[in-house]
């Protein structure tokens, strides 16, 4: 039977990783798969983290089950960190949060729960958009239709055409929102602009759920979530999927939350039970090593503290790397503008590139990016920020 199976597309970025270990380059630059590097090229464990899981190893009794909904205090923790302990939403009972495997797990189980209990038939997403997103929400039996955001002229956000087709799309519907750290532009609404899109959508009736999968990757963990608050007005609905990838480096562990705000804390307990049948009727219940580790952390003020430094630290070298880049271009091409790559914020930044110019940098100078011209900002360094930009501008000037 298993031979009338056709071979499946390679992942447009993972299958990019394996050309890379594959290429005998020495000098070759992967700017590709969305994880931090530090300057010698490696994805470090925190030390807050390694800390964390010292404390776990001393006291850790069971490795029983945990509950369907995942580490109790965990899912506490992750309403306190994004909204705030004080926020009415946490304080009201009217938010409810599940632990799921990664924030990619956290989108599949907001796809299910909304397409088996409100009957949503369609999502929409940003033109461009993170490329799983389409897949994990047709995958749960969702219809994707996409909306426009990103402007390649002026390398930022086309608020106006974007509250345009929001204000034509049918009520009910859903819109998924990049919280921050838009994957893969780099490109983010401002404060007012975050409330002119926070009023077009709860006036079209539209359920907004925003990927939170960089917190505190920007400008900081209050900064960065001024759009998340923007929706958590009082009364509004509205779904919240969390990752712990990238601010605790906790890649591997797939730590993540699905947080869904109702109207009122009956309404959430009536979700919450709904939420626990499609997580029992998909992978059971999560697993616990990386739910406890975020836990440890967070209920310890010195822990926090070294956290938060080391979160910051990482976020100073992104954004260094985003200076230094493009001073590097402007040296190169003084007639060109790169003070968009400066202004991006995140891990990512639309280049710009076309894929031909990609493909001449991956073939001609072993240098690796989604053919879309996005690029993973971590990935630059002192070492190879010379080699990259000359490459750039060589492929760019011809």
């Amino acid at each position: 039977m298993f031979e009338t199976i056709e071979a499946a597309a390679p992942d447009a970025i993972l299958g990019l990783m394996e050309v890379f270990r594959g290429d005998a380059n020495p000098n070759k630059i992967n700017l590709t798969v969305g994880v931090f590097k530090d300057e010698s090229g490696l994805t470090p464990v925190l030390e807050s983290v390694k800390e964390a899981e010292r404390r776990l190893l001393e006291s850790e009794t069971s490795k029983s089950y945990l509950p369907i909904g995942g580490l109790t205090d965990f899912n506490r923790q992750t309403q306190q960190l994004y909204f705030g302990a004080d926020h009415e939403a946490v304080t009201s009972g009217r938010a409810v949060t599940v632990q799921t495997p990664g924030g990619t797990g956290a989108l599949r189980v907001a796809a299910d729960f909304l397409k088996q209990n409100l009957g949503s038939g369609t999502i929409w997403c940003s033109t461009p958009t993170w490329p799983n997103h389409p897949k994990v929400f047709k995958a749960g039996g969702i219809e994707v239709k996409n909306y426009p955001y990103f402007n390649a002229d002026s390398h930022g956000v086309d608020v106006d055409a974007m509250l345009e087709a929001i204000r034509k799309m049918p009520a009910g519907n859903v819109i998924c929102l990049h919280a921050c750290c838009h994957n893969p532009t780099g490109a983010d609404p401002s404060v007012d602009q975050w409330k002119q899109i926070a009023d077009a959508v709860y006036e079209r009736g539209l359920l907004p759920l925003l990927d939170f999968a960089y917190l505190g990757f920007g400008d900081g963990i209050q900064q960065d979530a001024t759009a998340l608050l923007e929706f958590a007005r009082p009364d509004a609905e509205l779904l919240v999927a969390s990752s712990y990838s990238k601010n605790f480096g906790l890649y591997s562990e797939r730590v993540g939350a699905l947080t869904v705000v109702t109207s009122g804390s009956d309404v959430a307990k009536t979700a919450e039970s709904q939420l626990k049948t499609t997580i029992r009727t998909n992978y059971s219940n999560p697993p616990q090593h990386g739910a406890a580790i975020v836990s440890t952390i967070l209920n310890d003020a010195d822990l926090t503290a070294q956290w938060d430094a080391e979160l910051a630290a990482m976020r100073d070298r992104i954004n260094g790397m985003r200076k230094l880049f493009t001073q590097k271009m402007s040296e190169r091409l003084p007639d060109r503008d790169f003070s968009f790559i400066e202004q991006q914020r995140g891990m990512f930044s639309y280049s710009g590139l076309t894929p031909e110019q990609v493909d001449r940098l991956r073939e001609e100078h072993s240098i690796y990016i989604v053919r879309d011209g996005r690029i993973n900002v971590a990935g630059i360094s002192q070492g190879n920020v010379d080699a990259l930009t000359s490459a750039v501008a060589t492929v760019l000037a011809e």
